[in-house]
């Protein structure tokens, strides 16, 4: 890792770019996948990515990993507390990468509101594994049905980073996850 990443903290300092999170990322310790079970709460970190902003503004919340390794990939808040699982399997992730100046508008987060009931996951719709990125095994959590993996590593014992790919496309959108009550202690 170079001087100038050896103390980033995408929590006090944002990471300008898609590269300079990368090498962040590659710096970070890897984590198995029995280590994220339990509810965590997102935050996007801008690195340039077309989505970055997106999901803050649609309200998300986070993700919750299971312990038989079945994860709720997309969980948003509504009503100021509770957590709604959404199955990303409906969401046309390309169209959204086309139009993800629009979804970072009031009008998109208001539609979103009025589809949440639609998009409700009936149960988990994504799987907690260990995969190679980047040259090294670490966490990942890949959708069912998206092209799309979440690889993460560990930036401390309460705070992931995440990178979410999704096929075909070279760039990744970087996330910070930080763990906070159990899942079972939270209302759905």
């Amino acid at each position: 890792m170079s001087v100038a990443t050896a103390s980033l903290d995408p929590l006090r300092v944002p990471l300008p770019s898609q590269e300079i999170a990368l090498e962040y990322f590659d710096s970070l310790e890897t984590v198995p996948p029995k280590e994220l079970v339990g509810l965590w709460e997102g935050k996007g970190i801008p690195t340039g990515h077309p989505l970055d902003g997106v999901l803050e503004n649609l309200g998300w919340y986070g993700k919750r990993f299971n312990a038989n390794m079945r994860a709720d990939a997309l969980l948003f808040q509504t009503g100021g507390y509770r957590l709604v699982p959404i199955d990303p399997a409906y969401i046309p992730v390309r169209l959204l990468l086309r139009f993800a100046q629009f979804a970072r508008t009031k009008p998109a987060r208001n539609c979103f509101g009025h589809l949440q009931k639609a998009l409700w996951a009936r149960g988990p719709v994504a799987s907690l594994k260990a995969l190679q990125h980047r040259g090294r095994t670490s966490a990942a959590m890949v959708y069912d049905h998206q092209p799309v993996i979440d690889h993460f590593r560990k930036i401390d014992d309460g705070r992931l980073l995440g990178a979410m790919s999704i096929k075909g496309d070279d760039r990744c959108y970087f996330f910070l996850l930080s763990r906070t009550l159990p899942a079972d202690e939270r209302a759905l």
